[in-house]
């Protein structure tokens, strides 16, 4: 039996908005991550302490089961592999597949610059030397993000990876095998049973009991706390981002396919209570008609309260505009993660959009695919950080460095110009440091 669901209207007809008061409008959900940051405090010292000792505390009291140990073992690889579902096993190999071409392809190359005779600046990228990569779990089960992690990473060149995914109690304490089995077809052999802020301070600190050094740079989506806790410990380790709850936000027109867009808001609002929803349109017909599809929707889906929950928070709505103009500013405002275009030309749209962590084109590219098998990164930047930020990929695994080589004649040529900046600053001895090459 179908229930109508209550997804709030927010109508900017004939209003003024900017950034502020377009994202008051429709305001991601109630979470404070500095008020979690405090509560996570003390578990990350406990870790840095005690190591292993307070993975166990934290994972037996919370999750009532005991993760040890830590380290997944080989022989635990094999076995999740060996009893991995064949079709799924042919949707992770097409995933990776396509991840890999499209990480090949946007890896950085190497410039270098002549300035003049004897004076070049040559750039280069180096890999990150450690990396930990945190695949989640709680409600869902997520061997994509295994893949979205590692490939970027394997292609850059990083040299050691770890994984880290919770124990989960329906797995005897273990993680879950579709995760484990991923993490064997690609080859980690390095996989961690830890989940939560513990996992990143793991990541952080290391834990001496089981051999396991910190690493240098944290990625992977996770809840709030795991988001607090890369926050919190940023500076001992580099982050990707604080990556939050997921959002979608649908810039339609008249032309749109209201039953299209009403699967494409449920899919992404099963993910979390707290997911954000919106669909932005100078249509009211296509506006009621998304509303009327997603009653028997919402009925008929697995998630059917999450996804009404996450429908009817404040995080979600249908914001009515002018016109596409209107519309375009609007979603430029708020800075979604997904992006999808259902317009009479999305091309035209496409040139005028500026913040959005993924960018999905017309009906036949739903957020969906880029989940797992459209060959993009799905960990994005949420919460506007889309305005500063991009998704994983194989650049985030990479240090730009520049190379200076110069010779005496491409010095000499700059030397007096050197001094005289130094002078200026009042740095005297930077200026000296050229000319004393000159002297007789």
């Amino acid at each position: 039996m179908s229930v109508a669901v209550n997804l709030r209207i927010v109508d900017l007809r004939a209003k003024e908005f900017d950034s502020i008061s377009a994202n008051s409008a429709v305001p991601r959900a109630a979470v404070d991550i500095t008020k979690a940051v405090e509560e996570i405090i003390p578990l990350l010292e406990d870790v840095r302490l005690t190591g292993q000792d307070a993975i166990v505390r934290v994972t037996t009291e919370r999750d009532g089961v005991d993760p040890r140990p830590l380290k997944v073992s080989a022989q635990e690889l094999a076995a999740a592999l060996a009893h991995l579902d064949p079709s799924l096993r042919k949707a992770i190999e097409e995933s990776i597949e396509r991840v890999f071409k499209v990480s090949r392809a946007n890896m950085p190359q190497s410039s270098s610059v002549r300035l003049s005779d004897g004076a070049t600046v040559h750039q280069r990228w180096q890999p990150v030397e450690s990396v930990g990569l945190y695949v989640p779990g709680g409600k869902a089960v997520y061997p994509s993000s295994v893949i979205m992690n590692v490939v970027p990473a394997q292609v850059a060149g990083v040299e050691r990876l770890a994984v880290a995914s919770p124990a989960q109690k329906a797995c005897s304490g273990r993680p879950h095998p579709t995760v484990l089995a991923t993490a064997a077809l690609l080859g980690v052999e390095d996989v961690y049973c830890m989940g939560g802020p513990a996992a990143v301070a793991a990541f952080a600190y290391g834990l001496p009991q089981i051999d396991f050094a910190p690493v240098n740079l944290v990625t992977g989506p996770g809840n709030i706390y795991v988001a607090a806790a890369k926050r919190a410990l940023r500076g001992t380790i580099g982050i990707d981002s604080e990556a939050g709850t997921t959002e979608i936000l649908v810039l339609a027109d008249s032309s749109a396919n209201a039953r299209f867009i009403a699967y494409d808001l449920v899919s992404q609002a099963e993910h979390d209570e707290a997911a954000a929803a919106v669909l932005v349109t100078d249509s009211v017909e296509l506006a009621n008609a998304v509303i009327n599809e997603l009653g028997d929707l919402v009925s008929a889906t697995a998630s059917s309260d999450r996804v009404r929950t996450a429908l009817q928070g404040q995080q979600s709505a249908v914001v009515l505009v002018d016109n596409l103009d209107a519309g375009i500013a609007f979603t430029n405002f708020y800075a979604t993660e997904h992006l999808e275009l259902h317009t009479q030309d999305n091309q035209a749209v496409l040139q005028r959009i500026t913040n959005a962590g993924a960018i999905f084109m017309g009906e036949y590219s739903p957020v969906s695919l880029g989940d797992y098998l459209a060959g993009s990164s799905h960990v994005l930047p949420t919460g506007q950080q889309a305005k500063f930020g991009s998704g994983l990929g194989v650049h985030s695994f990479l240090r730009p460095q520049q190379v200076i080589d110069y010779d005496k004649k491409g010095l000499a040529a700059v030397a007096n110009l050197v001094k005289d900046f130094s002078e200026a600053e009042g740095l005297p001895a930077h200026g000296e440091a050229v000319t004393a090459r000159f002297e007789a």
